[in-house]
């Protein structure tokens, strides 16, 4: 069985990313398993104030905490589908990883907090280094989907030998959808290809793999944040696949200077694979 870890916080962001596990799981009939982790000094409940809690004020926070992941269940899941739920004391990104190797997951699904750019989406705190440390594929979502497709997956890659194990495992993922695959290569000023030669590159990299539905696109502009956003945009994607080091997370495909101000409502989820 497919199984699915949503890490959630009860945040608006937690919310959009339980509601798209729920529409995966009912497209490929996966399991569900919503976790929230309390991250606290070891052996005592900080309620966040500054203050210690007793037992009881505990065990009364626990309840309060089971009662809105019983309620994220009922809104966002119906009976048919299977969801199971932890509570862990510890901190974020080690709980999730964790969680992960115990049950065996397949995929993570998380939302993110942050300001509304691209950039600050994959390479901030907590999400970043989750996305450094998994070895199953995490979807970050920032905005609220209304209906999952998938229809259209955009790869973007420079398609260096390196990424072809991750790119197997992103079509294993995007058949299950049976998913349009738009190849993508960026070009920017300081790092510039030719069409042809980028073409030959990826005809190359993909010749080994089994593609039905696939176009070849490479597209200029002054940055790859911005190549990929807007490309997206373009074609109306509903999802963005990147490949990620787990040495330095995505923050590679980055740069500082980068203009970090894009829309949150043009924003498209992205599926992240370890090399």
């Amino acid at each position: 069985m497919y199984k699915i870890i949503v890490p959630v916080d009860f945040s608006k962001k937690s919310e959009y990313a339980v509601k798209m596990a729920a529409q995966i799981s009912k497209k490929i009939d996966a399991e569900i398993y919503l976790l929230h982790l309390v991250e606290l000094p070891s052996g005592i409940v900080d309620m966040g104030s500054g203050s210690n809690f007793s037992i009881p004020e505990s065990m009364m926070y626990l309840r309060k905490v089971k009662e809105k992941i019983l309620n994220l269940k009922t809104t966002f899941f119906n009976d048919e589908q299977t969801v199971k739920y932890s509570i862990k004391f510890q901190q974020p990104f080690e709980g999730i990883i964790d969680y992960v190797n115990k049950i065996n997951a397949n995929l993570i699904v998380m939302g993110s907090k942050g300001v509304s750019n691209f950039e600050e989406m994959i390479i901030g705190s907590n999400t970043e280094k989750v996305v450094r440390t998994s070895t199953v594929p995490v979807i970050v979502v920032k905005t609220d989907s209304k209906k999952i497709k998938f229809k259209k997956i955009v790869f973007a890659s420079n398609y260096e030998e390196e990424n072809k194990v991750a790119f197997n495992d992103f079509l294993a993922f995007a058949k299950q959808f049976n998913s349009e695959i738009h190849l993508l290569k960026i070009n920017t000023i300081g790092s510039f290809e030719s069409s042809a030669v980028t073409k030959k590159k990826i005809k190359n990299f993909v010749k080994d793999f089994d593609l039905s539905k696939n176009t070849i696109n490479i597209y200029n502009d002054l940055s790859v944040v911005k190549g990929i956003t807007n490309f997206a945009i373009e074609i109306d994607a509903d999802l963005i696949a990147l490949t990620t080091h787990g040495r330095s997370g995505l923050s590679s495909l980055f740069n500082s200077s980068i203009a970090k101000s894009v829309s949150k409502n043009v924003l498209r989820p992205v599926i992240t694979f370890k090399i």
